[in-house]
């Protein structure tokens, strides 16, 4: 009678075979998504020249358009500014840039392309920082006792409340938000500032941080309102499929409190689907919201980028959207190795 062959990790090693096979491939699936993202980020920086000479708009003529100029003069100025060359050596040019982050110099405000998004950075992860933060918090604890409680009235209350957020679009809800807090209607004073990002005649030390934080409320309330929603389907959902599985029945019928169950049971492996969803977000906070920005005047690239369309600004506009799909694409795949590294399934797979 023949012996069963042994294939498990001992049998390996006897064989010679490496040990570390998993190791391996977890480096192998991330150099696979890390060749993908550079594949991802070059169809990226050829869409971005390509698509914004889409928009309509001579920079020339809108730059100048109150100003007597001769043709001699605007032919200077597109010569200046590059656009008296062919398309194609206009695109080579942009890409041998654009590898070494060199976005050109803006029309508007004849200022290298990368200091302006360097000034107008902070601004925006300050405010979509600390939203994403409090959206995270607030949606992840909202969607476990949602879920934990499921069919009960905060249940119910809170998926339906989510669900109407997460449909409202950003800049009608900060409008309405600017109208009765800020502007005031009715009963209701004028609470909060209407633009900007501090008050022309700001004090020095912590009362400019006050005096920030004062202006920051209406846009991050707008920017907490509609993220959190996300995050509380999401971790409502997938607790949802962990309360159904045999080791939480197992947990509670080896006599485990309740809340034990959850928190060290449940809840962690119910919070595996939101990695993706948070480092999604935190590529997106680079770039900022641009509806928020451009409703409240907050200072960010969102405002910029919205200003640099007007024009229309190629050099702003190219520099401001390639910085931010780097951002995103950066995230997304940090998001699928983390997740790979967390989920032992995904890495049997």
């Amino acid at each position: 009678m023949t012996a069963p062959i042994d294939t498990g990790p001992a049998a390996e090693v006897a064989a010679g075979l490496p040990e570390d096979r998993p190791a391996r491939g977890t480096l192998r699936y991330a150099l696979t998504k890390v060749g993908g993202a550079l594949v991802s980020i070059a169809m990226v920086i050829v869409a971005t020249f390509f698509m914004f000479r889409l928009i309509p708009g001579d920079p020339v003529i809108a730059y100048t358009r109150d100003v007597p100029l001769s043709p001699d003069q605007i032919e200077l100025l597109r010569k200046q500014m590059g656009l008296d060359q062919p398309v194609f050596n206009q695109f080579v040019d942009f890409v041998v840039r654009a590898v070494r982050f060199d976005f050109g110099t803006s029309y508007e405000y004849r200022r290298p392309v990368m200091d302006l998004i360097g000034e107008k950075v902070g601004s925006t992860l300050l405010l979509t920082g600390v939203g994403l933060v409090i959206a995270v918090s607030l949606g992840l604890w909202q969607g476990t006792r949602a879920a934990w409680n499921h069919g009960g009235r905060f249940d119910r209350y809170s998926t339906a409340i989510s669900l109407v957020l997460w449909s409202v679009p950003t800049f009608w809800l900060g409008l309405l938000l600017l109208m009765t807090l800020a502007a005031g209607i009715g009963p209701i004073p004028g609470m909060f500032p209407t633009r900007g990002m501090d008050s022309v005649d700001a004090p020095d030390g912590f009362a400019y941080i006050l005096d920030v934080a004062h202006h920051m409320v209406l846009p991050c309330l707008t920017l907490v309102a509609v993220v959190y929603a996300q995050y509380l389907l999401v971790m409502r959902s997938s607790l949802l499929d962990e309360i159904g599985q045999d080791y939480v029945t197992t947990a509670r019928a080896k006599g485990l409190r309740d809340d034990l169950v959850r928190r060290r049971h449940a809840v962690p492996n119910a919070l595996l689907p939101t990695v993706t969803l948070v480092f999604i977000h935190i590529g997106f906070v680079v770039g900022g919201a641009v509806t928020v920005e451009y409703v409240f005047s907050w200072p960010g690239l969102g405002l910029l980028f919205v200003e640099a369309i007007k024009g229309p600004d190629f050099p702003v506009m190219q520099g401001a959207f390639l910085v931010v799909c780097i951002a995103v694409i950066i995230m997304n795949t940090l998001a699928d190795v983390v997740y790979h590294l967390l989920d032992p399934r995904v890495r049997a797979a």
